[in-house]
């Protein structure tokens, strides 16, 4: 077993542990009742290895200097951490705990000796839960969608766990009639919008930066800067509402509303910068599926959810504040629709991704990942979604009240994730320490949701 070669690294996972790039997720499971870690580790080496063999897989280079997985044994304690705090404080002292350990796990690297995840079990009460469970992985297994998929391996419905976890539909037949039509029908105006599309992601990937402002600090090295993170809760209900009042999809509401709450917190600082351009990278899931497969699916190497990296990056700028009275919310949810809708159309990805592939065959992974990172560190934020079960799931019958998600080690200032469950979204806020102000921030983004949803809903019902 240890000299046994798996396979060989993908090229986006050779890109996120590159010399200039080194990304991992860090998820939060909140439990409804404190923490009984007696059978974890039993957990974790019975259920959570066997998922996948890269859970149990150093990289090592080989002779030539590519990457590869190769087996090894791997001690369950070694990768199990249970942080000390002094007891008997309250809630609101763990909760200050809790986000300061969580800064400290998201800047250390993962020895070179271990495979490369963690489980932290931090068994104090905070203000949303009883107890925390963290893990933290490695981009290079897999992005969201796979290692969510790991974890719903794990997991069973809290109420019957004989019974398979549900997830929220999409509408894929809907989508593709819709893109075979707009091919049809606007083959020239596709054809440009790619070519500007595609031309406009390489200027940002090379010579053009957005500008420092309070949510960008453009410095070199700011992926090794503390964040805080810092959670908030929308109801998918409201969402929906304002969905289907301007037609629009939940995903152009939730990003309208975070590209006017960036607009309302650079107006409120000292240093109003209305005129900036800030730009968001958004990650979209390339996978032409309708919710999370089975474990065995994903790993097929002809299935066609297949287990790793794959999403698409697209750049979308932050629409300018309008100072007219009263300010348009709406018209921040309508401008994403717009511009995510025509990108999505039109084959800037594609262009993106034979670029990305055909650097990697003549200059390397390593040149690839600096691109990669400069594409990061010259916009201003990223923006994330994963959708997760409509039911409450468990972790050995133990109750998950709520999660949330966070990219760490990225170049940036701001880092934005969303995830849905139990009929809520989650976004979570990584934000650079003595630049943002997190609560401020956040706070920004709520009067922001505030501002759309009662002008996309006028008169709600009682």
């Amino acid at each position: 077993m240890e000299n046994e070669i798996l396979e060989p690294v993908s090229p986006t996972g050779q890109y996120f542990t590159s010399s200039v790039m080194s990304l991992s997720i860090i998820a939060v499971f909140e439990l409804e009742f404190p923490i009984d870690q007696s059978r974890f580790d039993t957990l974790l080496q019975n259920v959570f290895l066997p998922i996948n063999p890269r859970f149990s897989s150093l990289m090592v280079k080989d002779k030539n200097g590519k990457k590869h997985w190769k087996k090894v044994e791997v001690d369950i304690q070694e990768h199990i951490k249970i942080p000390n705090f002094p007891r008997g404080k309250s809630p609101e002292f763990y909760e200050d705990c809790l986000s300061e350990y969580l800064s400290k796990i998201s800047l250390e690297q993962f020895p070179e000796s271990r495979a490369l995840w963690e489980f932290h079990i931090i068994n104090y009460p905070t203000k949303f839960a009883a107890g925390n469970l963290v893990f933290k992985l490695h981009h290079s297994l897999g992005d969201g969608y796979s290692l969510m998929g790991a974890v719903l391996s794990c997991s069973q419905r809290a109420d019957n766990p004989q019974l398979p976890l549900t997830f929220p539909l999409l509408n894929n037949k809907k989508s593709k009639s819709r893109k075979i039509n707009i091919f049809r029908n606007n083959i020239l105006s596709r054809a440009f919008d790619s070519v500007y599309d595609f031309g406009w992601s390489v200027l940002k990937s090379t010579v053009l930066e957005d500008d420092k402002t309070p949510i960008r600090s453009g410095d070199d090295g700011v992926e090794f800067r503390p964040t805080t993170i810092t959670t908030m809760v929308f109801s998918v209900d409201q969402i929906k509402k304002v969905k289907a009042s301007l037609h629009v999809t939940i995903n152009d509401v939730i990003c309208g509303a975070l590209f006017l709450g960036i607009r309302l917190y650079i107006k409120s600082t000292e240093h109003d910068q209305s005129n900036a351009n800030p730009t968001a990278v958004v990650l979209l899931n390339t996978r032409n599926i309708n919710g999370y497969k089975s474990i065995s699916e994903m790993v097929k190497p002809d299935g066609e959810s297949l287990w790793g990296n794959q999403f698409a990056l697209l750049h979308v700028s932050v629409p300018k504040l309008v100072f007219s009275d009263p300010i348009d919310p709406l018209s921040f949810v309508l401008e994403a629709q717009k511009v995510i809708k025509r990108k999505r159309n039109s084959a800037a990805v594609i262009l993106t991704s034979k670029l990305l592939e055909t650097l990697r065959k003549l200059r390397g992974p390593e040149v690839t990942a600096e691109y990669i990172h400069k594409t990061l560190k010259n916009t201003s934020l990223t923006i994330s979604n994963i959708i997760g079960p409509v039911e409450r799931m468990a972790l050995l019958n133990q109750p998950i009240k709520g999660m949330y998600f966070m990219n760490v080690g990225v170049p940036q200032s701001l880092t934005v994730t969303i995830l849905s469950y139990m009929g809520q979204l989650r976004i979570a806020l990584g934000t650079e320490n003595d630049l943002i102000d997190a609560p401020k921030f956040r706070q920004c983004v709520q009067d922001a949701f505030d501002m759309i949803f009662k002008a996309a809903i006028p008169f709600p019902s009682i």
